[in-house]
């Protein structure tokens, strides 16, 4: 039996998506493009979950769009946004601590010319408005940064952008990843003045394989992918129905975002009180961090793959050290905070979900006590 911590890379399916997706694969299991009697059933449970995923954003059904995770619809919605744009303008601005799905695909349009602006963090990742405002200019098409780091968790101030794109008078559209946000803080589109929004379905406790898009009415991006009707030929393809069936299951049982934020954020302060009485560990994530992510350096000579192997193999305890896309690199986030090596390379990513308990910080911090006199720093 696993100790579960790391919930920022992904969550254990809850019962009731569990349940959607067997109904859909067993039940429902027609396409639902088709018009006969199951193909119109399946279309159903597909439209219930888009409705369900839009009351959560507090958006109309036909402004999400599904895709087959964060990664695709962070593709769609930059390289859309960007080449739809391009004779707007010609400069993008990010941030260097995005996620992999975002660093890589503004990459690639900076090779095709257009100008990217990457604005880098404080040491505890954080980007401020000013910076922001400094960045976006006229000549700016399109802003993406994430609502919440997914390896520190620091909160960007996403809800400035749209001041700062009017104030230049830009004709930028805005995007905010927020596969770390939703279903853990509100995130409403129209109050964070975005366009595109980007969620994923197993961040949530929903199946992998499925995310979701936001396209506000009236923005315009190109498709990636051709080849179909399905999802207003913005990303076309039979729908994965056994999945967006879980997707929307997952979203309807989410609990009070105020209640679990209490439970998270108490959680989270007994989990910081044990670790501080720890010689020696370091806090990478700010105090005014997602209470759902602690990023520490751990002092002991072994680096942070071997930390995670360690605690996974001898007490069952489930950790990482950041981006489970990054597959075991040097954190660009840590490196872009401008830490030392040898910090970067010690560190750890503890990240919390609504099943975790007291219980599961007791025996984390148990571990890392044990591990640090066994394995101490040289």
């Amino acid at each position: 039996m696993h100790i579960y911590l790391d919930n920022a890379a992904t969550t254990k399916p809850c019962e009731e998506c569990v349940k959607a997706v067997s109904d859909m694969l067993t039940e429902h299991y027609a396409n639902p493009s088709s018009l006969h009697g199951p193909g119109i059933e399946a279309m159903k449970e597909v439209i219930s979950a888009r409705q369900a995923i839009a009351d959560a954003l507090g958006t109309e059904k036909d402004e999400i769009f599904f895709t087959s995770g964060g990664t695709e619809a962070n593709n769609l919605a930059l390289f859309g946004a960007a080449h739809a744009n391009r004779r707007k303008g010609n400069r993008i601005v990010t941030t260097a601590i995005e996620h992999e799905s975002v660093l890589q695909t503004i990459d690639e349009l900076e090779k095709e010319g257009f100008e990217v602006i990457r604005l880098m963090p404080d040491s505890y990742g954080r980007i401020t408005e000013e910076q922001i405002d400094e960045a976006i200019n006229g000549d700016t098409i399109l802003v993406s940064i994430m609502m919440i780091n997914n390896e520190v968790g620091s909160v960007m101030p996403v809800s400035h952008i749209s001041k700062a794109v009017k104030r230049a008078k830009a004709p930028a559209l805005i995007h905010i990843d927020c596969v770390q946000a939703f279903g853990k803080v509100p995130v409403r589109p129209a109050k964070l003045g975005a366009d595109l929004v980007t969620i994923t379905a197993h961040k949530i406790h929903g199946p992998k394989g499925v995310g979701a898009l936001y396209i506000r009415k009236g923005a315009r991006i190109l498709p990636r992918t051709f080849g179909g009707e399905q999802e207003k030929k913005i990303r076309p393809g039979t729908e994965p129905s056994p999945l967006i069936g879980g997707f929307g299951a997952a979203v309807s049982c989410l609990p009070s975002l105020s209640e679990q934020s209490r439970k998270i954020k108490e959680i989270n302060e007994y989990a910081q009180a044990g670790l501080k009485k720890i010689d020696g560990i370091k806090f990478n994530s700010a105090d005014d961090a997602s209470p759902y992510i602690i990023n520490i350096c751990v002092p002991t000579f072994m680096r942070s793959q071997t930390i995670i192997q360690e605690l996974s193999a001898n007490y069952g305890i489930c950790v990482s050290s950041g981006s489970a896309c990054a597959k075991g690199k040097r954190s660009h986030v840590l490196t872009a905070m401008g830490l030392p090596d040898d910090v970067i390379d010690k560190s750890i990513r503890i990240s919390l979900s609504r099943f975790n308990t007291k219980e599961d910080i007791d025996a984390l911090i148990s571990a890392l006590t044990e591990l640090i006199e066994k394995h101490p720093k040289e």
